[in-house]
């Protein structure tokens, strides 16, 4: 059996490991890889070789770097298939989500790719006789990634390219749970031609998190995961002096007001809710139908949720199974909650039936939804979808806006002055109009508002060049003719 270990100054780790993680294909439910856990030992040694590795990188030219992320683009372009074979394998999502994910992560790179004019500085000239000032902006040193399982390719891709472009060196920490594609990027960094130890991958649990977060070599770490998580790094790496980006959990809320097109909100609560198996921090899971169309629309819903089918995601299926069984479980709890609690299921996904030993749940509808019931105070992460029913856009709005989660929002209507007052009003960070998965473009900034966020900076865009280096301001005076230092008579500094 395949055992897979940590990638450590441009190479596969040799040394062994006392303790390791089972890797499941989802699909069979059979173990397929070994995984070795890092030891704070292991912490160490890759962050000794990133600290090498930044006093080189740091001064690699702009356009040094950009050719090595451009040549990367291209590597990965070559490789999506197998990129995309890798995620389905470890992770269940179909290939071609696993193909979608591969893109969105590209469109980082390619941001990354115009670092040469995100690092540009400003100058004033003569601030005062003779001086001036000017502002740059530089590399932080060795930052860590610790990354999720839903998205073990795009989510890294949030954040390596633009910490790399920026002149940083990086560490990523993926899930165990399925940790292969991170390791074929990292080989095709290094045929795209980026230094030793650059780029390096240690692989572990709450041993290896622990030790990244409290390492004083580590300025700065990106984390996406669950709240209770997020919170955790936020705040054990920001009381070890580090910068911290952590995004936590999500309940995502799709308003359909009563003048929506319901074809069109149907079909995106089927692929917002369902997609990836619900697996995504983007998901809806919330649908607030503002009567009198939601028996209208359960009944759209319905009707396509028949038609998908669930099954091994490299034979033709629409929806893959969960990661885990015990995922698979927890989710499956879920369901038995809300039913006990009150809500009405629609269809179950308990009673799915699919061939072999796979991970699987079957989409899952509940209606009259109550918003004292676990199933919408809590992120299920799971195939779940929840119909509450209201009176009013108002209704709809404070609902929305009273939730603790504040990742993403959609609001489908056929009018620009509800759909303009939903955008001002809701206290969201991501919101789509007639879009369920409003995942703004890489050159836009990805994160949430309220205990979907932890700390002040959103991933990539802007906000993630910032995030990756930090401002200096230098102001200069030079005395002319410079090669004498003769003062020509202009008056002494005001």
């Amino acid at each position: 059996m395949e055992t897979i270990s940590h990638w450590i100054n441009g190479a596969l780790s040799t040394e062994k490991s006392d303790r390791t993680g089972d890797v499941y294909n989802p699909a069979t439910g059979q173990i397929c890889a070994k995984v070795n856990f890092a030891t704070p030992q292991t912490v160490d040694h890759a962050v000794d070789v990133a600290t090498k590795a930044f006093e080189t990188w740091r001064h690699a030219s702009l356009t040094k770097r950009t050719q090595v992320l451009f040549a990367f683009r291209e590597l990965v372009n070559q490789n999506k298939e197998k990129l995309a074979a890798l995620i389905t394998k470890e992770h269940g999502k179909v290939l071609s989500d696993a193909y979608g994910e591969v893109t969105r992560g590209l469109e980082v790179v390619e941001f990354a790719c115009g670092i040469p004019h995100l690092l540009k500085g400003g100058f004033s000239e003569e601030v005062s006789t003779g001086v001036d000032v000017y502002s740059i902006r530089q590399p932080l040193g060795p930052v860590a990634v610790i990354s999720p399982f839903n998205f073990p390719a795009m989510v890294p891709m949030w954040f390596f390219p633009i910490a790399i472009a920026c002149g940083n060196t990086v560490i990523v920490k993926p899930s165990e749970k399925d940790p292969s594609a991170i390791m074929l990027v990292a080989q095709l960094l290094k045929e795209a031609g980026l230094p030793e130890g650059v780029f390096n991958v240690v692989h572990g649990d709450k041993v290896a998190v622990d030790a990244l977060l409290t390492h004083p070599g580590i300025k700065s770490v990106s984390f996406v995961g669950s709240t209770p998580i997020a919170k955790y790094v936020y705040e054990n790496g920001t009381k070890a002096g580090k910068r911290v980006q952590a995004l936590g959990g999500a309940k995502n809320h799709m308003i359909v007001l009563p003048d929506a097109d319901l074809d069109l909100a149907a079909d995106a609560a089927i692929n917002a809710g369902f997609g990836s198996a619900g697996e995504r921090c983007m998901a809806i899971s919330a649908i607030v139908a503002v009567e009198p169309i939601a028996d209208k629309l359960i009944e759209k819903i319905t009707e396509r949720a028949t038609k998908i089918k669930t099954g091994d995601g490299t034979k033709g299926a629409d929806m893959g199974p969960l990661v885990t069984k015990v995922h698979r479980d927890k989710v499956a709890s879920y369901i038995e909650a809300g039913e006990k609690e009150g809500a009405k299921i629609v269809f179950d996904g308990r009673k799915v039936a699919v061939d072999g030993d796979g991970f699987w749940l079957g989409p899952t509808l509940f209606d009259q939804v109550k918003t004292s019931m676990s199933i919408y105070q809590e992120e299920i992460f799971g195939p779940v979808l929840s119909v509450i029913r209201v009176k009013s856009y108002d209704e709809a709005l404070k609902m929305v806006n009273d939730h603790q989660y504040g990742n993403g929002t959609a609001i489908f209507t056929n009018d620009g002055g509800a759909a303009r007052r939903f955008q001002n009003e809701v206290e969201v960070g991501m919101v789509g109009i007639n879009v369920p998965i409003p995942v703004p473009m890489a050159y836009f900034s990805f994160g949430g508002w309220k205990n979907s966020l932890f700390g002040d900076s959103h991933a990539h865009g802007t906000e993630g060049v910032h995030f990756f280096t930090r401002g200096k301001v230098v102001t200069s005076r030079w005395l002319d003719p410079s090669h004498g230092g003769i003062n020509l008579g202009f008056p002494q500094n005001t």
